[in-house]
């Protein structure tokens, strides 16, 4: 079998990773793909974007399964255009992807069908969003409406620092298009969960959860980023949130999303927050996190071929997923500035010292080869990802990894897992 990931950051190479381990995965492709990424599949130079060059080149080298990963393509049609050309795609078509690509959907979504979420408004010109905010309580939370690669979400603390917000985007275009459109959100306390879950429109089956470090910095200070680092299993989630999250929000969600007539197909990302009265959905993703697919794939036992082709297929419940009784940690090494600016095309050093560990994966998310050189390419370079019998072992296995690697202006937490909540 021939496949086509699309992407090229530390997901795709997650995802690229898992896919290599079937004994169908024949060849595969990447689009764009990175420097490490390039070792398992055969990279090739198209955007994301580009549906057009995307359809053509599935088509020349007779692709059997597209795999969409990021955000941005699957909002705007890539897996439509693939499937209206007859070719096999995974991922939700565009107006299931909205769930993402539009918070304030999603959020009258959940109003709609009575999907616990924190309580919201939306605004599109800056007066009425600065006085709804004047008459409310601080912290509170305003988020760009469309995507902006996780970076669109302000939690103000006091008034000036939400004008400011609300007028950067409404008004400064700070995030283009995204932020013409914004949500003004109650600001909800309590530890965040990701749950990943594969479902086909009719069945829903959650992966193992994850916990996610959004701020760049130890202690979660600092700026939010795509991502500093995850690790699986949550120490909180249990079966009895498992089945709760299940009854109150995930099947609710795929129900409502059928009414509207919107099937879902594809990974479903719940951002979940445990608050004094039960768990919320703080956002919705159309696709795999990053960086939780990191940690999630590596405890998969299912052949992920499979797992794809039953979503498009629509015979989920016919397929048993199985998960290794485990845990794995990742943590992001990142270039120093990020997530605001930082320089690219530093060498980076140290990974042929982990190629004989089998117990740490890097997943590359921001390289790139030059003359046969791998050099820093992104904000997030490298996530080095340790798997373990216990999240203990798993976070001392993972630092022991980043501590191998290194490049110049070099960054990373050193608390990821580490939290703990009463």
């Amino acid at each position: 079998m021939k496949i086509l990931v699309i992407g090229s950051g530390g997901r795709e190479h997650a995802i690229v990773w898992k896919l290599a381990q079937s004994p169908k995965a024949e060849k595969i492709y990447c689009a764009p793909g990175n420097g490490g990424i390039s070792e398992l599949a055969e990279c090739v130079d198209i955007n994301v974007m580009d549906k057009e060059s995307m359809v053509s080149f599935a088509k020349e080298k007779e692709i059997d399964l597209v795999m969409v990963a990021p955000d941005d393509p699957l909002v705007a049609g890539m897996v439509d255009a693939m499937e209206d050309a007859g070719i096999r795609a995974f991922g939700p078509r565009a107006n299931a992807a909205i769930i993402e690509g539009s918070k304030a959907f999603s959020k009258e979504l959940m109003k709609k069908y009575n999907i616990p979420t924190a309580k919201y408004e939306v605004f599109t010109d800056s007066a009425s969003a600065v006085e709804y905010v004047k008459k409310g309580t601080f912290p509170t939370v305003i988020k760009a409406d469309g995507l902006a690669l996780g970076k669109g979400v302000i939690i103000a603390q006091n008034l000036e620092e939400a004008e400011d917000a609300i007028r950067e985007m409404i008004d400064g275009g700070k995030f283009g298009a995204s932020g013409s459109r914004v949500v003004i959100e109650e600001f909800l306390t309590g530890p965040e969960v990701s749950v990943l879950a594969f479902t086909d429109g009719k069945v829903v089956k959650p992966m193992v959860s994850a916990q996610d470090h959004k701020r760049a910095y130890d202690n979660d200070e600092g700026l939010n980023t795509g991502g500093m680092g995850t690790f699986s299993p949550s120490r909180l989630y249990d079966d009895a949130k498992a089945k709760e999250c299940m009854e109150n929000i995930f099947l609710p969600t795929i129900k409502a999303m059928n009414a509207e007539g919107r099937t879902f197909k594809g990974v479903l990302y719940f951002g979940l927050m445990m608050t004094k009265d039960g768990v919320k959905v703080i956002e919705y993703n159309c696709r795999f996190g990053d960086p939780e697919t990191q940690v999630v794939l590596p405890r998969l036992k299912t052949d992920m071929v499979d797992i794809m082709e039953a979503v498009i297929d629509e015979r989920l419940a016919d397929i048993d997923i199985e998960w290794s009784d485990n845990a794995a940690v990742c943590v992001v090494e990142a270039s120093g500035g990020y997530p605001v600016s930082y320089k690219k095309g530093f060498e980076i050093t140290g990974l042929d010292a982990l190629k004989g560990e089998k117990d740490i994966t890097v997943f590359h998310a921001g390289t790139k080869l030059d003359n046969g050189k791998l050099l820093t390419n992104g904000g997030r370079v490298l996530g080095i990802t340790a798997v373990a019998e216990n999240l203990d072992a798993a976070i001392k296995r993972a630092y022991e990894g980043v501590s191998k690697v290194t490049f110049d202006n070099e960054f990373h937490r050193n608390d990821i897992g580490i939290k703990k909540y009463d």
